[in-house]
């Protein structure tokens, strides 16, 4: 049975998103990062629970979910195995030692304090835990593209410069903070590449991406997904 435990109001500036087109994308893409072997995970930022309800379709899991938004938390509770509506963060006292992979699919960059949530993350998993996450890259081509060339850098309601983002970060920014905070990157590939993005800039990248002798290749993605784990569960 679902359970919804509501601690805590929606985030600001959450309440003017579309909720169809803003928390119901199940990003199917991220669904071969989780282990397979995973029993219970924690879908953190779960939206309205599509991540996690194609999991359970997938596989025999058990799905928890922590979502700030009340409508998309209400929606959560009824495909998810428990929803708790709030902040991530220790207040809401999550079980220690007990999940085996924990997710954040386009989160960490909402969050005043991304570093602190990696670091809660490591005291929920258990011995061999995961967490996955996919992370935006500011350096993907069309935000750049837009800045060097249009010379603009607006907010909008979604994308690279969701005026939501409060934390921005690359390849190489990614691997630099999860290492600095002892979690040990297993992966990391680009994911929604440019071609299907944003067809349009397709060629341009390719051109400019070749000219400068694939220096550039990070900028054909979007998002980058990762998957890392605590440097104490390494193999020896």
């Amino acid at each position: 049975m679902s359970q919804l435990s509501k601690v805590q109001s929606a985030v600001p500036g959450y309440d003017t998103k579309d909720f169809e087109t803003y928390f119901q994308k199940p990003r199917p893409e991220m669904l071969r990062y989780v282990p397979q072997q995973a029993s219970v995970v924690l879908d953190v930022g779960c939206a309205d629970g599509g991540f996690g309800q194609l999991l359970k379709a997938e596989r025999d899991i058990e799905v928890w979910g922590v979502e700030p938004t009340e409508k998309a938390a209400l929606v959560a509770a009824q495909k998810l195995d428990k929803v708790i509506q709030g902040f991530f963060d220790s207040d809401i006292n999550l079980p220690k030692n007990t999940f085996d992979c924990i997710i954040f699919n386009d989160v960490l960059e909402h969050l005043v304090d991304p570093y602190s949530a990696l670091v809660y993350s490591k005291e929920l998993l258990r011995e061999g835990g995961v967490i996955v996450a996919s992370i935006p890259n500011v350096r993907y081509f069309d935000n750049i593209w837009n800045l060097l060339v249009k010379k603009d850098w607006q907010y909008i309601d979604y994308g690279i410069l969701d005026r939501t983002h409060l934390r921005f970060f690359t390849q190489k920014s990614i691997l630099s903070t999860f290492e600095t905070l002892g979690l040990s990157v297993r992966c990391i590939e680009g994911i929604n590449p440019v071609e299907q993005e944003h067809p349009g800039h397709s060629k341009k990248f390719n051109i400019l991406n070749k000219i400068l002798f694939n220096s550039i290749k990070d900028m054909r993605y979007l998002q980058f997904a990762v998957t890392a784990i605590p440097q104490k569960n390494q193999q020896t």
